[in-house]
């Protein structure tokens, strides 16, 4: 994996104290929670920071860094690509409106709206 490239979510979450879940934007209050690996990197993934940056960014969180935190870091972003919950890209990302903060941050008109208009799929 390389760790210069970007990374972004492709779905809505939101965040309940430390519990991070996927939302529905047509049905907020129906959430599905996420592991906490995989909870933390959806809810960094905004686009402007490469795996790099991330796995500096986790480092620092610890007074000591876990063994093998790099091959974590790249596993959980393995599986949330898989599942299409994340890209990748060579180049810093601009999320749009709906996928840019937590749902409780969000009009949900207008982000009902701008997915309309956009033509996205939700994951």
């Amino acid at each position: 994996m390389d760790n210069k490239q970007y990374f972004y979510r492709t779905v809505i979450f939101t965040r309940h104290g430390e519990q991070i879940a996927l939302a529905d934007i047509n049905n907020p209050k129906q959430i599905t929670p996420l592991e906490e690996w995989l909870g933390i990197v959806i809810s960094l993934a905004d686009g402007q920071h490469s795996i790099e940056q991330l796995i500096g960014f986790l480092s620092a969180q610890y007074s000591d860094v876990p063994d093998k935190l790099q091959e974590t870091v790249h596993s959980v972003i393995e599986r949330l690509t898989d599942g299409e919950m994340l890209k990748l890209s060579d180049t810093a990302v601009e999320l749009p409106y709906y996928l840019a903060s937590p749902i409780e941050h969000l009009d949900l008109e207008k982000a009902r709206t701008l997915i309309k208009e956009d033509g996205y799929v939700l994951h």
